[in-house]
């Protein structure tokens, strides 16, 4: 039986941008918030992060730096998903190389492989970095989900240890428990989702709201893997509507804003991300201010 790479919350970190390059004192800032506050890791360099707009040189200067603010307390995963291959190998390769825990490969976006793709897809890589990979399946964003047999297939390689699952599918989810057991780890993708999907086992969830409220997550988390379904549900119950406000724009938008609105610097959004609508963050505002948040 595999260990799992992590239980419980893992922030998928925005990347606090300056003009130009990137504000390392502010990211410090932000994972010790992470850490005080029971995070059990991050993934640097993902969708959140806006891993696309990163230049070569800052993807392995944001790796370097996270692993070593978090050595010895938080666990880091490396977003090096792509739709080319042997990008993606080499990205994992340099995650490795520094010294992170994990990667997150997100399914090849646009190209849409099949089935028997993605399987070659992610093997090739899994079969030459001798590292912990998480698979990532989001179809809303990438056009393409990974089938219950597939996630079979794939949880039988020692390398491929577990999925963030946003595609919402709890049917999927169900079946893909019973075909692979503990042989694929299971981590929510959506924070809507978290504790109906800790139910039916997953570990935890790979969490967008936690760059804003890493408590509230850790310890919805910890309720579920307690068994207090019912602490959970209320909890979650109160931040629902937030939680889904947090995509009421194109993540991070929304987050960076409410980060924004609360004191904490997330820097400036990358083109093609623009900032949000005066509509929406004044929505944000509001359910942020119901919350009794300082906004």
């Amino acid at each position: 039986m595999k260990t799992p790479l992590f239980q419980g919350s893992c922030t998928a970190i925005v990347t606090p941008f300056l003009a130009h390059g990137i504000d390392y004192e502010q990211l410090k800032k932000n994972l010790d918030l992470q850490y005080e506050n029971g995070t059990a890791a991050v993934v640097v360099c993902g969708t959140t992060g806006e891993n696309p707009t990163l230049t070569s040189d800052e993807f392995e200067e944001l790796i370097r730096y996270t692993v070593i603010a978090c050595h010895d307390r938080m666990k880091v995963i490396v977003g090096v998903g792509s739709n080319n291959t042997i990008h993606a190998l080499h990205k994992a390769e340099t995650a490795k190389a520094i010294g992170a825990d994990g990667i997150l490969m997100v399914t090849p976006y646009y190209n849409k492989s099949t089935q028997k793709g993605l399987i070659e897809h992610f093997s090739y890589v899994a079969d030459r970095v001798n590292i912990p990979m998480i698979l990532y399946n989001v179809p809303s964003r990438t056009g393409i989900g990974i089938q219950a047999a597939t996630y079979q297939t794939l949880s039988r390689h020692p390398n491929i240890n577990g999925v963030k699952e946003a595609s919402g599918d709890f049917s999927l989810i169900t079946e893909t428990r019973r075909l692979c057991g503990d042989e694929l780890y299971i981590w929510s993708g959506n924070d809507d989702n978290t504790v109906p999907m800790m139910a039916l086992g997953a570990l935890g969830v790979i969490s967008v709201a936690s760059n804003l409220l890493p408590g509230v997550v850790s310890k919805l988390c910890a309720l579920c893997l307690d068994g207090d379904y019912k602490a959970a549900s209320e909890l979650y119950a109160k931040y629902s509507a937030l939680f889904s406000a947090l995509f009421i724009e194109t993540n991070p938008i929304p987050v960076k804003a409410a980060m924004q609105l609360m004191g904490m610097d997330s820097g400036i959004l990358r083109l093609p991300l623009t900032t949000i609508s005066d509509e929406h963050l004044q929505t944000l505002r509001g359910l942020m201010r119901d919350l009794g948040l300082n906004v």
